[in-house]
Formats: C-alpha cells, sequence, structure tokens
C-alpha cells in the first residue's frame, strides 16, 4: 500500500510546475524541522560550530537549511519520472566532465567517491542519464516499499542497483568498465579507517580505495550542489589514483584520507547542504596499546 501511495504522489508532483514543487518542497521541510527530536538537532549545531569554527547563532541556522533542505530533495526525487537524457541538461549540469571521461579512457573503469551533500540520488540519475555506466551502491532500506520505491527510480534513470554487501558484484562491475558510485561521508563503525575530519579522527569507509587498488582503478570525487533558480551542478574533481606498495593498509588509509580532505573542502563550501545530523564522529578510535 504505501508503494502505491508513494508512486501516486509522485505522478501528482510531476504534474507541477517547477516554483510550486519548491515551494512544497521548503514548506515540507520547514515543517518537519521542529519534529526533529532536540538531542540530534544540538548535536548537529555543536559539530558545524566546532568544525567551522563559527558561533552557535550562524552554526544553528545551517543546520536548520541542511535539514529543511530534505523537503524540496524529496520533491526533486518524486519529479525524476520526468526527467530523460533529452531534458536533464535542463536541470543538471556537468563541471569537469572531461575528469570523468579521461578516467574511463583508462579502461579499468571508475570508483565515484561522493557524499550526503546535495541531493545525492539525483547525482546518480544525472550522470547515468549524461550517458555514464553508473553503479549505485546502495544500502537496503529498512522499509521494503521504500526500497522498491528508490530502486525503481534509480534503475528508470540508467542506474545499475546493487547492494552493500554485493562486493563481488561491484568487482565484476568494475572490471568491465562500469562507474561504482559509493557514499563515504557517514561513521563506519569498527569496520572503518580513522582519519582526521574536520579535525577529528572519524571511523571513514575504505571501499573507494580498497576498490580502485584492486583494479587499479581511478577514483574520481563528484559532488552535486544547488542553484539558487532550483538547477543543479555536478562537481567532478581530477581522477585520485591509489599507491600500491607492499602495505595495503597504509595505501588504503593515505587514499581514504586524501578523499576525506577533499570531502571537507567541498562541504566547508557547502555546509548548508551536508547532512550535519548524521552523528559523523561516533565511533571513537581504539585506545593505542602501550
Amino acid at each position: 500500500m504505501q508503494y502505491y501511495l508513494v508512486k501516486c504522489l509522485s505522478r501528482l508532483v510531476c504534474l507541477l510546475p517547477a516554483s510550486l514543487r519548491r515551494g512544497l518542497g521548503c514548506l515540507i521541510g520547514s515543517l518537519c524541522w521542529p519534529l526533529v527530536p532536540a538531542k540530534r538537532r544540538n548535536m548537529a549545531i555543536s559539530n558545524i560550530s566546532r568544525s567551522l569554527g563559527i558561533d552557535e547563532c550562524r552554526a544553528s541556522a545551517i543546520a536548520k537549511a541542511s535539514g529543511v533542505r530534505f523537503g524540496p530533495m524529496f520533491m526533486e526525487v518524486l519529479y525524476m519520472p520526468k526527467l530523460n537524457k533529452a531534458n536533464i541538461g535542463q536541470y543538471v549540469t556537468l563541471k569537469g566532465r572531461e575528469h570523468l571521461d579521461a578516467a574511463l579512457k583508462m579502461g579499468r573503469g571508475a570508483v565515484l567517491a561522493t557524499a550526503h551533500s546535495g541531493n545525492w540520488e539525483l547525482l546518480g540519475a544525472a550522470l547515468a542519464m549524461h550517458g555514464y555506466p553508473l553503479v549505485a551502491v546502495v544500502q537496503r532500506q529498512t522499509n521494503p516499499a521504500m526500497d522498491k520505491f528508490i530502486n525503481e527510480y534509480r534503475t528508470r534513470a540508467g542506474m545499475h542497483v546493487t547492494y552493500k554487501q554485493g562486493v563481488r558484484e561491484m568487482v565484476k562491475l568494475l572490471g568491465a568498465g562500469k562507474i561504482i558510485g559509493l557514499l563515504m561521508d557517514q561513521d563506519n563503525h569498527s569496520q572503518g579507517v580513522f582519519v582526521e575530519f574536520f579535525g577529528r579522527l572519524a571511523s571513514t569507509p575504505q571501499g573507494a580505495a580498497a576498490l580502485a587498488r584492486l583494479n587499479d582503478a581511478p577514483i574520481i570525487p563528484a559532488f552535486i550542489t544547488a542553484n539558487p533558480d532550483g538547477t543543479h551542478t555536478v562537481i567532478i574533481h581530477p581522477p585520485v589514483m591509489v599507491d600500491k606498495t607492499a602495505d595495503r593498509d597504509y595505501d588504503i588509509y593515505t587514499t581514504t584520507r586524501h578523499l576525506t580532505r577533499i570531502i571537507e573542502d567541498h562541504i566547508r563550501q557547502y555546509p548548508h547542504e551536508w547532512f550535519w545530523l548524521h552523528n559523523r564522529w561516533k565511533t571513537t578510535p581504539p585506545e593505542k596499546k602501550a
């Protein structure tokens, strides 16, 4: 039932003009912001203030903007059936696509390293519609109806979808020249590698570095940011290659650290677009033995 309700809502949203979609999205985000638990809002404000070196008032404004933006993001996802290869350029432009083209010409596939900044769902869809062979590595949703819905829209956009547990499939697809899209800015518990993120050690997913090293594939950092007129720009960075020495762990550590710095630089430029409500520093590094 939930699946069909969201599908009906999507059909209605697809009938609305852009200005009304954005207005409703902002209204939904604003109405939902007070419903976020105070503990999580305060955590976000504290992390913003500490990370960016700003006062609580400015941090509070960024935290609110970061949360409210999920309203417009939701509307954009519901509108995705109206996007296609013919019109995607009107909604999303690619800046630095020559870097991605050069990476793919190496013939080893590529790993796309990105973050929960801007509308990351639209990032994958836009790249696929622009003709890039993107594989979305996703987390299975706890709600089966929503999992079915979002994966349907991902595949409709031209993406191949695989779950995080499908490592063998990722390796196979990378070897076939595909682009493996990975989000690498969330706490990775005990499985992560600890690198500095805004001056504090954070458990960071090492999948991008490990996968790229395995196939000598380039890593492409890429992000999406919203423009004032409701369109979006994808920012694609030059390829990052993983050093392949006798010390695999060190190779993965140094590459993950480098990618994290790129992510941090992007967030500093667009702080209101990052997912500050996530407890990025939840896992503390293990104490070193004397």
